[in-house]
């Protein structure tokens, strides 16, 4: 039997690609360690590493890294448990088929 209850991965490319292209400075991330919530803005950033490196403002773990080559970019948020993202509310992502 095929299980036809999930979409391809495809079509994340549109809400993803809307995600992105807003200002992520005003989004709302919490740290994994320390449960503290704040805006991305807030982060102390390292750009001393290969790559930027934003570590928790209150107990400076590291909540995410971004890494940029010419032709890729690596983004690891695993020290956020999440990241609350402001969206205009004009244009929600489709719902299933």
């Amino acid at each position: 039997m095929t299980d036809t209850s999930y979409l391809d991965g495809n079509m994340l490319d549109g809400p993803l690609r809307e995600l992105f292209a807003v200002d992520l400075s005003t989004a709302a991330g919490r740290c994994e360690h320390c449960r503290m919530l704040g805006p991305l803005a807030g982060l102390r950033v390292y750009p001393h590493a290969p790559g930027l490196v934003g570590r928790c403002p209150n107990c400076a773990e590291v909540m995410l890294r971004l890494v940029r080559s010419p032709g890729h970019a690596w983004l690891d948020l695993r020290g956020a448990t999440f990241l609350r993202v402001p969206m205009p509310p004009e244009q929600p992502y489709p719902g299933p088929l």
